[in-house]
């Protein structure tokens, strides 16, 4: 899995942060992070949760 967010549309809900915290995080100005691009299988049932819970759809979910 591969994860991106665009940060043009974050609004810093943090409902990622929240979700998938080994996968997100939120800089200074609470627009999201990606700390991990290429996630472990055991997180991707939290990152696939948190980009359905982010409100304005900015994280985006590849798998091979």
């Amino acid at each position: 899995m591969q994860i991106a967010a665009d940060e043009s549309k974050c609004i810093g809900a943090g409902q990622c942060v929240l979700t998938a915290p080994h996968v997100f995080d939120q800089g200074d100005d609470g627009v999201v992070v990606v700390l991990d691009e290429s996630p472990a299988e055991p997180e991707w049932p939290a990152a696939r949760a948190a980009a359905a819970g982010c409100p304005v759809a900015a994280i985006v979910l590849a798998t091979d």
